[in-house]
């Protein structure tokens, strides 16, 4: 894809952003992340079913009242751009060659209206997909009241220094390299990054400047800093919009570093702070596929405590339940709603799904699409529910669909049926399937565009777009239907095979 056709589909999808707004959310996602090894961008990795910067888009703008959102896109572009989508007060930007988090920052600023200067900026690395509203509300309030003029988010990391490849939070100590106190202590002086770090000497202390001041620091000192820099940042507009421009690439990758930013405000006489994360799981990265499947688990704990109260697990570390179906689960018990849901091991629930009341879904179970399920409907082991996006599937309540049988597309069923295994019905638009109350299905069967009346019973049947009617037997007993097959076509070309040996050849020797 060319970078025209890039910014054709930025044109496309790209809405007015608001002067009215307080803030401004420029989320990072222009970088492929080369050590996840992967083909997929490292935004487009999923943490609970949906990417990482779609996780971090939904917290910038809930967790910032109604801001505007400014997505810097890269490296696979397009997947990222249609992965998101057109919304509201949003717009792409295009950073055609990757040299940093300060570039990008750069492009989307030249890109930004002038309108923008007047707002106060944050910026998100979009890979941070445990990104919460809560913390994003956290840090804006921390920058209001702090008055500083850039503020860092930062976490503390809790495992190896060895294996912490964060930026380090570097503040000014209690003494100065003269061993004289210092007024400042506590304050940030700048952010090093992970390899900057390495790459210095471990005999010689390096020497920083602040206020008029020099501090000196071990490198065995500075790799064992525990406070390490989130990617978040926020900063008055004007400000940023000043000195953007001033920052170099005078580092170990050779790139712009948005982290130089506070070596210059503090430069320039301007407020830097520093706000650490009262969750500091919401605020790691990945940079591999390990820490993203540990992300991935995080996510699932989480989903686990909000509902093990009000639905039974089979197995509380495998199953998995949309974010918007789980919030749909937690305001029927708000609301006194008794879920009484079983849930079994392995099974998926995307969004979109209706969940009625003492529903059991047994394991392995896979329901996606708009589904919507009855009271006391049961789900046995392997049954795949599904419909495309304008469709709608219903169960109706108390009906039972058994083990590994296929229901989907455009279709209801009603109260009181039994489906037993070996079953596929199947809906269209254009010949949705409808099967009345008290039907019972069983046997090797296909059910395609039917209509079926309330109380039929249907045995070993292939029913394609018929309309099934019940009638009773002479003892008042419903009369089954069994082996309906529709007109054989083709016979010509089928044959059968014969005792000789060599008919059994492949390829055949005409």
């Amino acid at each position: 894809m060319t970078h025209d056709d890039v910014y054709e589909i930025i044109q496309q999808y790209n809405n007015e952003l608001s002067p009215d707004a307080e803030a401004t959310a420029i989320i990072l996602a222009a970088g492929h992340g080369k050590r996840i090894k992967s083909q997929r961008s490292k935004m487009l990795h999923k943490i609970w079913g949906k990417t990482t910067v779609e996780r971090v888009s939904l917290a910038a703008r809930t967790g910032l009242e109604d801001a505007n959102i400014c997505v810097v896109v890269g490296i696979k572009a397009a997947s990222v751009i249609r992965t998101i989508g057109k919304q509201k007060q949003q717009v792409f930007v295009y950073q055609e060659e990757q040299s940093g988090t300060g570039h990008a920052v750069q492009v989307a600023l030249e890109t930004l209206p002038d309108f923008i200067r007047d707002q106060n900026i944050y910026v998100f690395p979009g890979d941070i997909g445990l990104l919460q509203r809560e913390t994003v509300e956290e840090f804006r309030e921390a920058f209001r009241e702090s008055h500083s003029d850039m503020m860092v988010l930062t976490g503390k990391y809790e495992g190896d220094p060895k294996d912490n490849y964060y930026g380090r939070i570097v503040r000014v100590p209690a003494v100065d390299a003269a061993g004289e106190p210092s007024e400042n202590a506590g304050n940030v002086i700048s952010i090093m990054e992970n390899k900057d770090i390495h790459a210095l000497s471990p005999d010689e202390p390096f020497q920083m400047n602040y206020n008029g001041g020099t501090y000196a620091f071990q490198r065995r000192e500075l790799i064992e800093i525990e406070e390490f820099n989130t990617g978040v940042f926020a900063f008055r507009g004007e400000p940023l919009f000043r000195y953007i421009n001033k920052l170099d690439a005078d580092n170990v990758q050779g790139e712009l570093y948005v982290t130089d930013l506070i070596k210059i405000f503090n430069g320039e006489g301007l407020a830097v702070g520093a706000s650490n994360a009262s969750r500091n799981r919401d605020v790691l990265g990945f940079n591999n596929k390990s820490v993203l499947k540990e992300m991935n688990s995080v996510y699932q704990r989480d989903t686990y405590e909000k509902l093990k109260n009000i639905v039974r697990f089979r197995d509380p570390d495998d199953f998995f339940i949309n974010d918007e179906t789980v919030e749909k689960l937690l305001a029927k018990d708000k609301n006194g709603t008794t879920l009484d849901l079983n849930i079994g091991k392995g099974v998926y629930i995307s969004a979109n799904i209706e969940i009625g009341t003492g529903v059991e879904i047994k394991d392995g179970a896979r329901i996606t699409g708009n589904v919507h399920l009855g009271n006391n409907v049961l789900i046995h082991k392997n049954v795949e529910l599904s419909t495309y996006d304008d469709q709608e599937l219903t169960i109706g309540e108390n009906t039972i669909i058994f083990q590994d049988n296929i229901v989907k597309g455009k279709t209801s069923i009603g109260r009181n049926c039994r489906i037993e295994s070996g079953v596929n019905v199947t809906g269209s638009d254009r010949y949705p399937t409808r099967i009345g109350d008290s039907v019972m299905i069983k046997g090797t069967s296909y059910i395609f565009g039917t209509i079926i009346e309330k109380n039929a019973w249907i045995e070993h049947c292939i029913l394609k777009t018929k309309r099934v009617h019940c009638h009773f037997d002479r003892n008042g007993e419903v009369a089954p239907i069994r082996y309906v097959i529709p007109q054989p076509e083709g016979l010509d070309d089928v044959e059968s095979i014969g005792d000789d040996r060599e008919e059994y050849s492949w390829p055949p020797s005409n």
